[in-house]
């Protein structure tokens, strides 16, 4: 053994130690709320898949045509000759559907972050985030150089007391998730943007895990909380989950678009994503804001969820969304129940330090339209008794 694989060793050998290794699971079958996971038959509780429609057969049909059109690949990047019409058609399509002048498409939503704040801001600025923020939002900010403050998780107080102390910076942005992915509590956004306005700061809201989940269409966050573009100038989200494809977008003014073009790194420096994607994204919206009943099965779903678990002495987290954690604490016993539940036919995951903060492991159950009433009570009837064991 050489010595960096020694040194690595070690390494990895301390992660098994603490609880925090982690692998893949391989899948046989398509993304769904019934999956064949490492040769076993699951009910899948971990999916982002909110409305059911990463397998719809209209999102498959239009992929499918776009290839037979556009073929597999992009070729290159968006500013050489990688766009095409769909990416362009995609993109109007996004802003109407979000109400705002553009939008930009990125491949990820962690590549969409960077973009963000690598073109805004630079060493005179200063970048106010809550501290359960996405990794993305954080190293956005760190790569930009702006001076990173972070306050308490929905402490507003605090926020404002920072703004005030950075009067000096050239640009204040206030970059924060609109549905927080590890705790499904959602941002006060009528408060941040406030907040902004007040201190003449800008407002991003990454809203991954709230588009096409919230709001009366599905335009998400800010929909569901009646904000428009001056309150909320910077808007992200991601495409691979409630939507059901992949992807991700920045919507926003002419301005603030054509500054990620020309600024954003991330952007700039990257293949662009296969054409045939932007067909399968603008049916998804189609059936996102035409079938409303997909957010009103899954609210149905996170109440009896909710109800159920209150009734069974489950403990689960603060949230009105479909991410529901189950606090456990102990990385050890997060993963113990992630693998007896597995074995009895669940797939929930144990989620630990670094993705959560230390001493906080938790099991992330997550909802989605695609489930039915009698999973969400067999899940129930399998959780309790592992948690009377554990404890």
């Amino acid at each position: 053994m050489g010595a960096l694989d020694e040194a690595l060793r070690i390494e990895l050998d301390a992660l098994h130690a603490a609880g925090l290794y982690r692998r893949p699971r391989i899948s046989a079958s398509p993304q769904g709320p019934r999956m064949r996971i490492d040769g076993r038959d699951v009910r899948v509780f971990c999916s982002n898949d909110y409305l059911g429609l990463a397998q719809h057969p209209e999102l498959r049909e239009a992929l499918c045509h776009a290839v037979e059109r556009y073929g597999v690949g992009s070729g290159s990047a968006h500013l050489v000759n990688g766009h095409s019409e769909l990416h362009a058609e995609c993109e109007q399509r996004l802003a109407e559907f979000t109400g705002r002048e553009r939008a930009l498409l990125f491949s990820t939503g962690y590549m969409a972050n960077l973009a963000v704040a690598t073109a805004l801001c630079t060493r005179q600025d200063a970048v106010f985030q809550d501290r359960l923020n996405h990794a993305s939002l954080i190293d956005g900010a760190r790569l930009s150089g702006a001076r990173l403050q972070r306050y308490r998780h929905g402490d507003l107080e605090q926020l404002e007391r920072l703004l005030e102390r950075r009067r000096d910076a050239r640009r204040r942005l206030i970059m924060v998730d609109g549905v927080f992915s590890m705790d499904g509590d959602r941002a006060d956004l009528p408060g941040l943007a406030r907040l902004a306005q007040r201190n003449q700061a800008w407002l991003m809201v990454d809203d991954a895990h709230g588009f096409g989940v919230l709001g009366e269409t599905g335009a998400g966050s800010c929909e569901q909380d009646g904000l428009d573009p001056h309150q909320v100038p910077i808007l992200m989200a991601t495409l691979g989950k409630a939507v059901g494809v992949f992807g991700a977008f920045v919507a926003g003014s002419e301005a603030l678009i054509e500054t990620l073009i020309q600024r954003g790194r991330s952007y700039l420096f990257t293949t662009a994503a296969p054409p045939a994607l932007s067909a399968a994204v603008m049916r998804s919206l189609d059936l996102i804001s035409g079938e409303g009943w997909r957010r009103e099965k899954l609210r149905s779903l996170i109440t009896r969820f909710r109800e159920g678990a209150a009734a069974k002495g489950i403990p689960l987290m603060d949230s009105p969304t479909a991410i529901q954690p189950l606090p456990v604490g102990d990385n050890r016993r997060a993963l113990n129940l992630s693998e007896r539940l597995f074995e009895q036919g669940f797939l929930v995951t144990a989620i630990r330090p670094p993705t959560v903060p230390e001493g906080t492991a938790r099991l992330r159950v997550t909802l989605s339209a695609a489930h039915e009433a009698e999973d969400i009570d067999a899940l129930l009837e399998a959780l309790a008794p592992l948690l009377e064991e554990a404890t």
